[in-house]
Formats: C-alpha cells, structure tokens, sequence
C-alpha cells in the first residue's frame, strides 16, 4: 500500500511541540494585540447572515472571484495561496497519524497529498519568483515597498525550497516506490543520488529537517506581525462585509436628545469592523489604481486612507496603554483597583488629553475628504470588500454639522435646497412647469395614476436635462403608460445633500417628499437620474418610504421588449455607453442600456474602462455643486477616454454624466463631431 515511513531518520521529533507551543505564543499573543486595537471601536452587529458569510469566503476567499479579475496578480496570489493550504493540509493529515493514532495516511490519500503538495507547493514556488519580480523589478507605482514583505517572501521562499530538498534527499537515500507521484522530490534526488554518500545524505537529511522546522515555526509565530495575517483576516473581511444595496449611510435620529455629537471626528466614535478593515487591508493598491480622484491628480489616495489610520489606531492603542499604565500605579498605591481609577478617570482618555493627532485635519487632510466622488470604485475592485466611502460621509457629516467647515460652494447648494428645493435655487413654484406644458398631469389632475414619474431637479430646471425629460415623456405617452407627476410638491431627493454631509437636511426634504407620495397614494416611482434612483429605493426605506422604484432604461427596456414601444432601428451609428456610478457600480444595472442601443441597430464601442470599471465622470457625491481645483478634470479624462474609441455618440443614463461629458467634448473642441445623448433621446429618435 502506498505510504512512507513518518520521521524517517529523525531522532527527538517531539521537539515539535514545544517549539510549536512557543510559536503559537506568539501567533496568539500577536493576534490579542490586534484584537484589542479593534475593540477600541463602537460595537456593530455583522453576523446578520452567516449563511451568506460562508458563500462569500468560498467564493472570494478559496475562489479568489475578485483577486483574479487583475491576471498577473491574480494568479500569483491563486498559486500561493492554494500552494499553502495544500501543503497545511498534508502536515495536519501527516500529524493526525503520527500523534493522533490515526491510520489514514495510506492508499489514496497518500498519492493524492503526494501529486497536490508537489504540483501546488511547485506553483507557489512560482508564484513567490512573481511576487518578487513585480515587487522589485517591474515596481507598479500602487506598490509601497516594506521591510516585512521582502522578509516573508524569503522566508516562504526558504521554506518551500527546504521542504522540497527535505523530500529529494530522503528519497536519494532509501527506495520510494512511490517517488514518481512525488515528482519534484524525486527529480532532486535524481541529482543527489550517485554524488552524496549515504552517510552525508543522512546529515544532510536531518540538517534540512530541523532547519525547515524552525523555519516554519517563525512563519507562525510571526504570521500576526506581518502583511500575511490578510490571509486570515481577508476571508474575514469578506464573512463580516456589508450585503445588499450598498452605499446606505447610517441614520442619524435627530430627535434623540442623548446624541451630543454628528458624523464622526474621533478613531474610536467608529465601528469595530472599520478598524479590522484596515488591518485586513493587503495594501495591492487596487483601490488607488481605481480612484478617479487619485488618477486626475488630486491628494486622495484611498489605500493611503486606509493605511494612515490602520497607523492611528497604533497610535491610539499605545497611548491608551500608556495612561492605563499612569492611572494604574496610584490606584495600586491607595487600594484602588485599576479598572476602578480608568472609569474614574473619564475625559482622560480623549484624543486630545493624550496628546494624538486630529483624525480630520492632521490624519486625513480635509481636502481628501471633499475630492471624493462617492464612485465606490475603489470598493468595487477591493479583493476583500474593504469599506472606504462611508468614513468619508461620516467625517465629512461631522465637518458639515459640527464644524460648518465645508467648500463655500457647498453653501450655496445648500441654500438652495433648503429655500427652493434644488441646488439651482430657482423658484419651487415653477418646478412643474416645464413638464405640465408637455402635457404631463399632475397627481391631483390624474389621482389614478399607476407610476409617479419623479424628473428629479435637472430634469426639471436643466435645460440640457429638460430635453431628456421631453424625450422620456414622448416615449411614455406614446406607450400609452399612465403617469402624473407631483409638480410643485416634489423637492430635491437630497441625494447630493446627503453625501455632502447635511444629514439634517436630506432628512428633511427625505421625510417632506415621502409624506407627500405617501399622502398620494404612490406605490411605483420611474426615476430618469440614478441619483434620485438609488436613494428612493435604497435609502428612503430608512424613512419608512417603501416605493417601488425603478429607472428609466429599466422601464424603456420592458417597454420594448413587450413592443408597447415600437422602434425603427438605424445601423450604420457607433456608440459608447458610459455606465454611471450610481446606476451600475450602486445597482448593478448594465445590461439594459446596452441593450436599448442594440434595439436601435448601433454598434457599441466599450470604453478602456466600463462596467463595473467604469470611470467616473466626476459629478458624484455632491461633486456636481463642488470646484474642480487641483489636477486634471475628471469629466475630460473620463471624455478622452470616449474619443479614443471612435464613436458618434456618447450614451448615458444620468443628467449629472451627461453635463459632465458634455461639457468634457466641448472642452476638447469635438461636440461638432461627437454627441452626448440620454438613452430616452436615442430611443425617441428611433421611435417608429
């Protein structure tokens, strides 16, 4: 039966455990030190779906689904990754016979572990002559060289190439029936044998043997100090990760008296989980590659985000532990027990009792926090589902509620909202009157309406998005879909004041706008702006504002499809489709759009960046109302990048890319060329 002896020519092997005692120590100890810089953020519950948790490990984790959309780094992550667990696997199963009295490593199993461990542990010995030549060869800007990763990748290297010259050996020295399955092992000792002696195979043997050991025994017991904990804490990550709509910032309950504070300003006012993500983070710098604000020029780099405040909880941690220490001795001293004198001693445990650093200022600069676009490309292409956006919101809220420190042009938008309900400050009183002077009725002239369709503020003040509203009226009309509008009853949906950080007032034009539809009996909203989109369906459920909520390319799509609208298609058109953050990356809706322009016979050109990858045209996270001052545009990169492909048209789904990308052809001098057109205006083109 296929099997080999286990310990073969080592004497005193029971050294492992208490070298492995000693290792796990360490392991343990290391990994305490990181739990308790956790625990010094606020409690949350994320274990609401395990079921889901375990899927994601599977599939993210083991699977690698997201680290392998980038090739080169995917693969060499697969290879090590895999390698290892394969080769843990062959050391417990070897462990469980020789200590556990289990007769297992035998027959099958033991070919299997044989043909795995050679051909993975030969792939992560690949993977690790990557992972060295793109760290310190090729040398991607995303990449910050550190001590500690040119340690690790020595010491795994060390000990894959010990392990294997460990087996070649043995096998040069005895007869291995079996030596063809261990074929890595077996090449080596085609080399030693007939050039070592027995004698010097046999010392050479248990030199390696024990040198391997303890190798592996520093891998454990330093594994919590170094980047490699990410392979623990990354599947983690992915098990506690936020599910469902995304992007859905906390609420604030404005009439609770107890709250003293807004937002967050302070490393300890978050979360446990916003502290474990930036100790899970694996620095791959995916994010920075993705980040529009990054790639324009700006200061924002949301890796650096992460990392300067996976450095602040250091810091916090061991000033804590130094206080602690200060209260600890008179306590000690008097009788007094320490747990006692640190409740005792209240405020001393600030921030700024202890001497750190401001988080907002010092640690982020503000000018970070106000370049971000809300995009969440940099979470979407994260391997393990690191949170970024919702610490900008919340300590862009504490800016705006506590501080009103914000960009003065945020405080024009801002009153305008609030006096007129738009961010372009005209006259509420007109709201409807573009729309009622096409012929769209009012809910109080139509009650029986089936779907409110709600233009948003562009579609109802912009004039380049009017056009937009003109098209999508046209096509409903001759659909024969019955709609009304609210008029003068609707207001902002407050999206851009609530990424902007005026909690307070989206929650009132939030509950303002649901107690009107409620009040009419609204149950299906079709909105034409993904912004207005996302935060009727996925965030005024907060409010108790339960709608059904659908946009416009979804709703043209069905129309279509069902030919309650008919179409004249007119080949011979090519076209790029800009996917909108908050339609795409927010809603995962890609398809329809697409397939709109299909419908009407255009070929489509995909952008360098598209889908889920797509570039941000710059108007996101209240941007739209923001100066643009330090780099490149954002729009015009995001342009360029529509030209390049050779288009006539340029399609979108959103009034905010639209005057974005509209102004980037202007700005390169192309709009005699090409065109920016909403879906609805390339569909009523084509209406037959």
């Amino acid at each position: 039966m296929a099997t080999r002896q286990l310990y073969w020519n080592i004497e005193g092997h029971y050294l492992i455990y208490p070298l492995f005692l000693i290792a796990m120590v360490f392991f343990v100890y290391g990994f305490y030190r990181r739990y308790r810089l956790w625990k010094l953020g606020q409690p949350e519950n994320r274990w609401q779906d395990i079921g889901a948790g375990i899927k994601d490990v599977l599939v993210y984790g083991f699977g690698h689904k997201r680290i392998l959309k980038e090739k080169y780094p995917g693969w060499m992550h697969f290879f090590i990754f895999w390698g290892f667990v394969l080769l843990a696997f062959a050391t417990v199963v070897v462990a469980l016979q020789a200590d556990a009295g289990l007769n297992i490593f035998h027959g099958a199993l033991y070919i299997f572990i044989k043909v795995t461990a050679n051909l993975f542990g030969l792939l992560a010995f690949l993977g690790i002559l990557m992972a060295a030549w793109r760290r310190y060869v090729t040398r991607p800007d995303r990449l910050d060289n550190k001590p500690d990763d040119g340690f690790m990748l020595g010491l795994i290297f060390l000990i894959l190439l010990t392990g294997f010259c460990i087996e070649g050996v043995r096998m040069a020295a005895v007869h291995d029936p079996w030596a063809a399955y261990g074929f890595v092992g077996d090449g080596i000792a085609h080399l030693l044998r007939g050039n070592l002696s027995e004698g010097t195979l046999l010392g050479l043997h248990r030199f390696l043997w024990w040198f391997h050991l303890l190798l592996a025994m520093v891998f454990i017991g330093y594994f919590p100090y170094s980047k490699l904990f990410h392979v623990i804490l990354g599947p983690l990550n992915q098990f506690f990760r936020k599910r469902g709509p995304i992007g859905i910032p906390e609420l604030i309950d404005f009439e609770d008296e107890s709250l003293e504070t807004y937002g967050k300003s302070k490393l300890r006012e978050f979360s446990w989980k916003t502290l474990f993500n930036t100790d899970a983070c694996l620095r791959c710098g995916r994010c920075q590659d993705n980040c529009p604000a990054y790639l324009s020029g700006k200061h924002l780099n949301p890796k650096r985000v992460i990392q300067d405040m996976r450095i602040y909880m250091e810091e916090t941690g061991s000033a804590l532990e130094e206080a602690k220490k200060k209260l600890a001795a008179p306590a000690q001293a008097s009788g007094e027990s320490a747990a006692a004198a640190e409740d005792a001693a209240g405020e001393a445990f600030t921030e700024e009792a202890l001497g750190l650093r401001a988080l907002i200022g010092e640690v982020i600069p503000e000018e970070d926090l106000w370049a971000c676009t809300t995009c969440r490309s940099c979470e979407e292409q994260c391997p393990i589902f690191v949170e970024h956006v919702d610490k900008t919101i919340d300590m862009r809220r504490n800016l705006v509620l506590m501080e009103s420190r914000f960009p003065s042009e945020a405080q024009l938008a801002f009153r305008n909202m609030e006096n007129n309900g738009n961010p372009w400050g005209i006259g509420w009183t007109s709201r409807a009157d573009f729309l009622t002077g096409l012929g769209v009725p009012t809910y109080e002239e139509n009650p029986e309406a089936e779907i409110l369709y709600w233009p948003g503020c562009s579609g109802a003040f912009d004039s380049r998005n009017q056009k937009v509203s003109a098209a999508l009226v046209k096509l409903l009309q001759a659909a024969g879909v019955n709609f009304a509008i609210l008029g003068n009853a609707e207001k902002c949906c407050g999206d851009s004041a609530r990424k902007l950080g005026n909690e307070y007032l989206f929650y009132s034009l939030a509950t303002e706008n649901i107690e009107v539809m409620k009040g009419y009996g609204v149950k299906k909203i079709l909105t034409q702006c993904p912004h207005c989109f996302n935060i009727l369906r996925n965030e005024y459920p907060q409010f108790g504002g339960e709608f059904e909520v659908v946009h416009h390319t979804e709703f043209l799509a069905d129309l279509v499809k069902s030919g309650k609208l008919k179409l004249n298609p007119t080949p011979g058109k090519t076209v790029t489709y800009h996917d909108s953050c908050y339609l795409g990356r927010y809603n995962k809706i890609y398809a329809e759009p697409r397939t709109l322009l299909r419908e009407v016979g255009f070929e489509i050109k995909e952008m360098a960046h598209h889908h889920e990858k797509s570039f941000c045209c710059g108007a996101g996270g209240g941007r739209m109302w923001l100066e643009e001052k330090e780099g490149e545009r954002i729009n015009v990169m995001r342009t360029d990048e529509a030209l390049a492909v050779g288009i006539d048209l340029v399609g979108t789904a959103c009034p905010f890319c639209l005057t974005m990308i509209g102004d980037g052809i202007n700005a390169r001098g192309a709009e005699e060329k090409v065109k920016a057109l909403d879906i609805a205006e390339i569909l009523e083109q084509a209406r037959a």
